[in-house]
């Protein structure tokens, strides 16, 4: 019934996606971010959704009447180049043919998706609608994992949704930490109080779910997280003293099993685990040495081939690094597009924000942007240990501070008249009211 229920819904969605094709973006997302078919049991576990979900709004970005506008900068240019860089690096790989169709096929069609939804990013309102995406697909996991983590005592390990691209238990702790940021974004800009409280309930269970998930990268990306967290916040003092007494919790619950794996990381030279991630760095740099422009193509160190000529005593592993992962699969040149998305989208979040500084009307966009570069540096410093360089959702979010950056500029661009004549809310929804303490802050 469940199975039924749900591809009874899917249908109907993008069923009306054709017309409005924003509908499908999140249908997309819901399906890409959460992938809530394999949460249910029977056919709909094996029906192609998410390249379904993608013709569909291929198909409403072409016909349907929304507003969309394409519009070129530094994230797209960069998305469009990759898109024709992997497709040259997937016809001169070296590497297995069945997986570097399989990876090209999927890379292509996270990066079509990207683009039609930002060309669907017109309104502050789309893209608030995004970011609630993100959250709610992403919190989804944050708040079983923690609930289970608490249940079972931390014995057990998160893991995360079968078949996605955070299935791993790593993959999911970046995940769930990445998406932190933008809960208190969403938080802040909720008009309910029940909302708000319920993302005060869900920003440390997920947390915990991060913690749970015994990812000894959660715990650096947690750190990392905490540091700009702390950096940003003006009351450092209780931040710290918070923090502190959050670490003394987490560190006594957890199990001893937890605390002999994070031990780990003081002998990393010891541990299996890290010895292997740094031979595959230096296996990645030999063929981006050796192919500078195209690399060795998508999963070229899975390849028993590949590794007998660069490392012959080596056994095919992943780089487990979005860094060299990309190094190894696309040379020096597609590293450095690889790279400028994300340098693009960090730029637009400290241009949005000195836009919006001191302007109560773009006080949404200048929150979204400090969130969103926390966000930002927490997947970063998580994805230096993983392999998630092409994570749909992390793109998506990129794409999101180009469409704001455009908005912005935009909005600056009218009349000071008519921008003042405009409500000044702090609210998720259009008639949403500033929460309690929140109307000092905009005035600040």
């Amino acid at each position: 019934m469940r199975s039924a229920f749900l591809a009874a819904l899917l249908g109907l969605l993008l069923i009306c996606a054709i017309r409005f094709p924003f509908v499908g973006a999140l249908v997309f997302g819901w399906i890409s971010f959460m992938n809530p078919h394999v949460e249910v049991y029977g056919f709909a576990q094996n029906i192609p959704w998410a390249y379904i979900s993608v013709l569909i709004l291929l198909v409403g970005c072409l016909f349907g009447r929304e507003p969309r506008f394409f519009a070129l900068n530094g994230v797209t240019v960069s998305i469009v180049l990759m898109m024709i860089l992997v497709s040259i690096t997937s016809q001169t790989a070296i590497g297995l043919p069945l997986l570097v169709d399989d990876m090209w096929l999927r890379v292509i069609k996270i990066y079509v998706s990207v683009l039609l939804i930002a060309a669907l990013l017109t309104d502050r309102w789309r893209i608030h609608a995004i970011i609630w995406l993100f959250v709610i697909c992403i919190g989804f996991y944050g708040v079983k994992g923690g609930l289970f983590t608490l249940a079972t005592g931390g014995g057990f390990m998160v893991l995360g949704p079968v078949g996605s691209m955070i299935a791993d238990r790593n993959h999911l702790a970046v995940a769930l930490l990445t998406t932190l940021p933008l809960m208190n974004y969403v938080r802040l800009h909720s008009s309910h109080r029940m909302t708000r409280l319920a993302l005060l309930i869900t920003m440390p269970l997920t947390l915990v779910s991060a913690i749970g998930t015994g990812s000894r990268g959660a715990l650096v990306s947690a750190l990392a997280l905490g540091a700009v967290m702390w950096w940003r916040s003006r009351a450092k003092i209780q931040t710290l003293l918070a923090a502190a007494v959050a670490g003394v919790l987490i560190f006594s619950f957890m199990p001893d099993s937890w605390h002999e794996r994070m031990s780990t990381m003081r002998d990393y030279k010891q541990d299996s685990s890290a010895a292997n991630r740094v031979v595959m760095w230096e296996v990645a740099i030999k063929i981006a040495q050796s192919r500078p422009f195209v690399g060795g193509g998508f999963k070229a160190t899975h390849s028993p081939d590949v590794m007998q000529r660069y490392a012959p005593e080596v056994t095919p592993l992943a780089p487990h690094s979005i860094w060299f992962e990309v190094l190894a699969e696309h040379g020096f040149l597609g590293f450095v597009v690889w790279f400028s998305g994300i340098l693009w989208a960090i730029y637009y979040t400290f241009r949005v924000a000195s836009l919006a500084k001191g302007r109560p009307e773009l006080l949404w966009a200048y929150d979204l942007a400090r969130m969103a570069q926390v966000s930002i540096v927490t997947f970063c410093t998580g994805g230096t240990f993983l392999s998630l360089p092409y994570w749909d959702m992390f793109w998506m979010l990129l794409a999101c501070m180009g469409a704001m950056h455009t908005l912005v500029k935009r909005e600056l661009r009218q009349p000071a008249a008519l921008r003042a004549a405009r409500p000044v809310t702090r609210g998720g929804g259009l008639r949403g009211e500033l929460p309690a303490g929140a109307r000092a802050r905009s005035s600040a």
